[in-house]
């Protein structure tokens, strides 16, 4: 179907009062429907992602105000990390042709926040009787990839370090694959030990989990 995307230039046709509520991994959308629109379409895509206007229908869903009326609003699964941006476009038919109306206002955006990539880990100790140090032996799983920057993990003498700032900061070298990484064995004094920590919690905090195994 062809589709094309024009101004709207009829304040009584635009989308008001969007907003998106998330739980157990599904994202309620609910709007003010304009009287005289019967259908719309709806754009998904990462908040992080460049705002580009969909080129094609494909990918898009197509949702009326009768199915909108019977489920109390539109519900849709989030399966994505991170912050997800929905678009409504007011929709059309003219001439075979698929139209969708913009709003230079933005009111017919709404950013919810997606799923956490869930990132599990394990930290074990071996030392012997009378030796000055001890060996860590590191491993971590993660359901994505992830970059090197994202993850630190710091060390402290006297007990566990409670945040990052709490003892000495040394970064990874490499980034994780998905699935378990098990990290080289490292070598810290007896009355040392060391935890696991975002380089970034307020950032990373909003799109990963992390777990002790």
């Amino acid at each position: 179907m062809k589709m094309r995307i024009d101004d709207q230039d009829t304040p009584s046709r635009l989308i008001r009062g969007l907003t998106g509520q998330v739980k157990d991994n599904r994202c309620t959308l609910q709007w003010l429907w304009p009287a005289e629109v019967q259908a719309v379409y709806i754009h998904k895509t990462r908040a992080d992602s460049p705002d580009v206007e969909p080129q094609s229908a494909q990918g898009m869903k197509l949702y009326t105000k009768d199915e909108y009326k019977a489920n109390n609003g539109y519900h849709d699964r989030l399966d994505e990390i991170g912050a997800i941006r929905y678009t409504v476009y007011v929709t059309e038919q003219l001439h075979g042709e698929a139209v969708l109306y913009r709003q230079t206002d933005g009111s017919n955006q709404h950013t919810v926040r997606g799923a956490k990539a869930k990132i599990y880990y394990s930290i074990q100790y071996k030392s012997g009787l009378f030796k000055k140090h001890k060996t860590v032996h590191i491993q971590v799983m993660s359901e994505v990839p992830l970059a090197k920057e994202i993850l630190c993990y710091v060390k402290k003498q006297g007990g566990p370090p409670a945040r990052v700032e709490d003892g000495t900061v040394y970064p990874f070298v490499e980034d994780f694959a998905p699935g378990r990484t098990v990290l080289p064995a490292i070598e810290i004094g007896k009355d040392e030990m060391i935890r696991l920590f975002f380089t970034d919690g307020r950032h990373y905090g909003q799109l990963y989990e992390m777990i002790p195994e």
